[in-house]
């Protein structure tokens, strides 16, 4: 199909410029044609249609109109038209603003520099918390690399292209119809290697190569063009990042090899997980895999080669329904005027949450006053009231067993107790909140919502409020 020209009327809509020619469509910037105002910047997004180009570009297009229609939030762009198969197959969506991964990193590589680690952090928080999104949506993007992801000036990031994604709810049509492996060869997942699509850990990984790629300048598992250089990251492990870049901390080797488990099941189990460690870089538990500077030595790599070689890799569940299942589970732990009991109950209820949901990661929080600090005092100091507090949050967190769990503490300062804890539960995509109940003062209650109420009220996840309700005498077991 020829480019179209600026200036030509479709459906309603006037092109006023192409804006990118790719191998799989043209994108074009349009307006409306009877010139009324633009609710917002557009383009139209045109598969490409010659006699050279495969199936896949159309049935990429029926995907991304599919999916696009369904979608909500801030992490993709807004749905606006579309035209059919008969005549012109197109897609009118929000023109977002911002630069794409690709183009920040081809900056990189022309100044000769490299990213710091703090950006690194954050673009990476940003991707995985756009992924969580969609996957929350039952929805898998599967072509997660540099060029799909857009970094909105604000520091959200917004994902493009859905035409290879899968949705739990629609026909995975790419799996009808192509019965093939799809995907960016850089980027691709194992799994997706082998065929399987629709596990949210399979963005995962791609995330975990483009914060290979941000940290290192290069590419985990190279560029490979056939099946046979695909297949090898089924057993292969890349390069360590500290080797090739010796100011690179620990815990962001530890995150981005965990990213590129060769098992999904070894990977994060959620993209908000994922987020977590990125923005909480000092509760990262650091492992021989964040420490290595040594390649995967040869017989563990033969090993696995033997295992892949007959690997079938099952098919996840509904991408919201695995979130659920390893959630990040927030506890709100008092810090004066809590009884014993109180404590004892509180880490009781914990420990019943903990114990049906293995895997499920556990954020220890308390809110201190911002006005229990001095500058001139070195025993109240930020400082030292924060490794004070710190230390009762693990000392209250030690009888629990804590073995198939992550867990991080985390001290708040805020005069608002019930705003510091929802604002740390949206943030952070907690899944649950557990908390005392404000058992006294019912009548007062009635008038002035306790901290407990407010949370529960403002939450964006489930509150689980634990009644004191054990004699004392049990806490003597």
């Amino acid at each position: 199909m020829k480019r179209l020209e600026t200036g030509t009327a479709l459906d309603g809509f006037r092109i006023v410029a192409c804006l990118h020619a790719g191998g799989m469509a043209h994108i074009y910037q349009v307006t409306y044609a009877d010139e009324r105002p633009v609710p917002f910047d557009m383009v139209m997004k045109v598969p490409r249609m010659t006699a050279g180009d495969g199936a896949e570009n159309i049935v990429g297009f029926e995907v991304e109109h599919q999916i696009l229609q369904v979608l909500q939030g801030m992490h993709v762009p807004r749905f606006v038209a579309a035209g059919d198969l008969v005549n012109l197959p197109y897609l009118v969506m929000e023109h977002v603003a911002g630069q794409t991964l690709q183009q920040i990193l081809d900056t990189y590589a022309q100044l000769r520099t490299q990213a710091s680690v703090a950006d690194i952090a954050h673009m990476g928080a940003a991707m995985a918390r756009a992924a969580h999104s969609l996957h929350q949506q039952n929805t898998c993007h599967l072509d997660l690399k540099p060029a799909n992801v857009l970094l909105h000036p604000n520091g959200h990031a917004v994902l493009l292209d859905f035409g290879l994604s899968c949705h739990a709810h629609y026909p995975d049509l790419l799996a009808e119809e192509l019965r093939q492996a799809v995907g960016s060869p850089a980027w691709i997942a194992p799994e997706q290697v082998v065929g399987v699509r629709g596990d949210p850990r399979s963005d995962i990984f791609a995330i975990g190569v483009m914060l290979y790629e941000l940290a290192t300048g290069e590419l985990p598992f190279g560029n490979p063009q056939t099946s046979g250089g695909m297949r090898q990251r089924l057993w292969m492990d890349p390069t360590p990042p500290r080797r090739l870049r010796e100011d690179l901390p620990e815990w962001l080797q530890e995150v981005v090899l965990r990213c590129l488990a060769p098992e999904a099941a070894k990977r994060y189990p959620s993209a908000a997980h994922l987020a977590f460690d990125l923005e909480h870089p000092e509760q990262v538990k650091i492992t021989q895999r964040g420490r290595q500077l040594q390649g995967t030595p040869f017989f563990t790599h033969a090993k696995r080669w033997l295992k892949a070689a007959g690997m079938h890799y099952q098919p996840s569940p509904l991408p919201s329904q695995q979130i659920e299942e390893v959630p990040i589970l927030m506890v709100a732990v008092p810090n004066h005027e809590a009884s014993d009991a109180t404590l004892y109950s509180l880490r009781q209820a914990v420990a019943r949450s903990l114990g049906i949901r293995p895997g499920a990661r556990l954020a220890v929080v308390t809110v201190i006053s911002p006005h229990l600090s001095s500058a001139s005092d070195s025993d109240t100091s930020e400082t030292s009231l924060h490794r004070q507090y710190l230390t009762q949050l693990q000392q209250w967190a030690q009888p629990l067993d804590l073995s198939d769990h992550q867990a991080s503490y985390h001290v708040l300062e805020s005069s608002d107790v019930a705003s510091a804890i929802v604002r740390y539960a949206e943030g952070n995509h907690v899944h649950m909140i557990v908390m005392g109940a404000a058992t006294h003062g019912l009548q007062m209650q009635r008038f002035v919502a306790t901290v407990p109420i407010k949370v529960a009220m403002e939450a964006p996840c489930t509150v689980i409020l634990v009644k004191q309700a054990l004699p004392f005498e049990r806490l003597m077991d």
